[in-house]
């Protein structure tokens, strides 16, 4: 199949849709990527990206076509939304200029926001071809999740039931987006659940590195990876590390970068937590395996919220792969999945002080119980959320909806 890609974020921005795009790719289907100037997490362009240039490129025979866009800035207030309607503006206008062959199907990744869907719509319009969204976060609730509400909120409200209804599939990463859906208006026949997967680098492994070592910190090594945000609930951790402060021996470490990185060292510096809150900046996805296998648990934290309790973060599906123990402070979902399958301990989200008391149990552990939990969340990995089999699941999906186009012309 001629498969075309609308997504906001792409290579070499970390997000799964890169994945995802090579894997279909690998498997003959003829994939191209429609998507913005990289900016993400740090809201500058990156190196060797500019307004003008490059506008195609080549991802191991992906074909990228990008669009400019208003970077994201500090990644508040208006700049974000400018830089949410600049990425849709460029793709409606630009993409059906660049994008000139002919597409079977047209797949829309959406992690935030939903107006991603509208050039995805419009692509499919033009070719004739089916859309697929694959719904990360579930808009417009999301958005009042972090506090907007009023004007912006039944503006959001507005262009989400426009696109759920204008796609022909929707595909949704927690079977807890579902019955929102539903409510909404759309038909269940059209939801299907793709829950998120992790990259073969994390079952696989990747040697160590001078990038990629925690020998510095000596104790018991609790490891966030990923983006450093409002909805990832900072301070639950920061309680959690002040209560345990007189634990030398117990490390906080956080890798990656985002919108809060600044308030986050300011607290370090402010609760003198530098003896054992580390932040140690991004790394490439690559090297996340090698840090991980140096961590004594994984650390996953959101906010307290109805919305993020349905929600699976992406990255419990990467700390089951990798076979290390997990330790959250999450409701819901993501809750539901660490406890079910043994590996790792959570307190309630925004508890910091059940996060402190997961430590110290995660720290009593010998090595070999915590190998044992690290092992028996690798399972569960294995049975729920295996990579090739995700992908059967939604080729499948694809080819029929191909068909049922094909047939109703």
């Amino acid at each position: 199949m001629r498969v075309l890609i609308v997504t906001q974020y792409f290579h070499p921005e970390p997000f799964r849709i890169n994945d995802l795009a090579l894997a279909l790719h690998g498997r003959g289907h003829k994939v191209t990527v429609l998507t913005g100037m990289p900016n993400y997490p740090e809201g500058r362009i990156y190196p060797g990206y500019g307004w003008i240039s490059p506008r195609q490129e080549d991802y191991d025979g992906i074909l990228i076509i990008r669009v400019p866009l208003i970077t994201r800035g500090a990644a508040k207030g208006w700049r974000l939304i400018l830089n949410y309607l600049s990425f849709v503006f460029s793709a409606c206008v630009l993409g059906p200029l660049r994008c000139r062959q002919k597409f079977d199907i047209v797949l829309v990744y959406e992690p935030s926001p939903v107006t991603v869907g509208l050039p995805g719509m419009l692509m499919g319009e033009l070719n004739g071809a089916p859309v697929m969204l694959w719904i990360q976060d579930l808009w417009p609730e999301t958005l009042a999740a972090v506090g907007q509400h009023g004007f912006l909120s039944h503006i959001a409200t507005w262009i989400a039931n426009f696109v759920h209804r204008g796609c022909d599939m929707l595909l949704v990463q927690s079977e807890e987006f579902t019955q929102p859906l539903i409510s909404h208006g759309i038909e269940p026949p059209r939801i299907r659940y793709l829950p998120n997967w992790a990259e073969d680098f994390y079952t696989h492994g990747t040697p160590h590195s001078v990038e990629s070592s925690l020998q510095e910190f000596k104790g018991t090594r609790l490891l966030f990876a990923g983006n450093i945000g409002t909805a990832q609930s900072f301070e639950t951790l920061i309680e959690a590390a002040q209560l345990l402060k007189h634990r030398s021996d117990i490390h906080w470490i956080i890798v990656g970068d985002g919108i809060m990185r600044d308030w986050l060292a300011e607290q370090i510096r402010s609760c003198k937590l530098g003896a054992t809150v580390a932040l140690l900046g991004r790394r490439s996805p690559e090297h996340m395996p090698a840090l991980f296998s140096q961590a004594d648990a994984l650390l996953v934290t959101l906010r307290r919220d109805p919305v993020f309790s349905m929600t699976i973060p992406s990255k419990i599906q990467s700390y089951l792969a990798s076979g290390v123990p997990i330790l959250g402070a999450i409701d819901g979902e993501g809750a539901r999945i660490v406890n079910e399958s043994g590996a790792g301990f959570v307190a309630n989200a925004g508890d910091g002080q059940g996060l402190a008391q997961c430590a110290l149990k995660m720290a009593a552990m010998s090595s070999a119980e915590r190998r044992a939990m690290g092992l028996r969340g690798r399972a569960y990995f294995d049975i729920h959320f295996n990579r090739d089999k995700l992908i059967d699941r939604l080729e499948a999906w694809m080819h029929e909806l191909v068909e049922n186009k094909t047939c109703k012309l």
